[in-house]
């Protein structure tokens, strides 16, 4: 059986205040797997220790997930050189995968935030771009998107927050929001 192509790739943004931009990229993931499409995912500012990264474990080969972050929180301003170099690292990553010729969908995980802490510059970011491949979806997800991003996008989805249980007094539940 041959493995599908896509006809055409496009760049695609989630962004905004609310939760779900990472959820509905990993949705993307799982019916792009689903249909014979090879994902990578590349997270950026995460440590691996959340439940999608055990999830994309049981759909490999066909989903890839790879973290590059440190444990803990940055604060803008207050980055480590770790998270400048692991940002680069993951940029890079992405980039060799995306070249490489075997990866459908890249998806760009919180890659929108380590604009926004300064890790990387847009200028990186809006290189990376440039050397997209034209079938391969590529997918960039988190908060605080660059107006530069959005304008280079064919698809942008924000989702802005409503109402959260946060509000209630609930707190970050495992297999929900992490």
């Amino acid at each position: 059986m041959t493995k599908p192509k896509l006809e055409q790739g496009l760049i695609q943004v989630y962004t905004g205040n609310a939760k779900g931009k990472s959820t509905a990229a990993f949705g993307l993931a799982v019916r792009a797997a689903g249909n014979g499409f090879k994902v990578l995912i590349v997270q950026f500012m995460k440590t691996g220790n959340y439940g999608e990264n055990k999830a994309f474990a049981r759909l490999a080969p066909e989903v890839e997930i790879h973290a590059f972050g440190r444990p803990g929180f940055i604060h803008r301003g207050g980055a480590k050189p770790e998270d400048y170099t692991l940002a680069r690292k993951a940029l890079a990553f992405a980039e060799e995968a995306m070249l490489g010729g075997d990866v459908d969908i890249l998806i760009l995980d919180e890659v929108n935030n380590a604009l926004f802490f300064q890790l990387l510059t847009i200028e990186e970011v809006l290189a990376f771009l440039d050397r997209k491949p034209p079938h391969l979806e590529l997918v960039l997800t988190g908060r605080n998107a660059p107006q530069e991003i959005i304008d280079r996008a064919h698809l942008v989805t924000e989702m802005r927050e409503i109402k959260h249980p946060y509000q209630l007094g609930v707190n970050a539940r495992r297999g929900i929001e992490f």
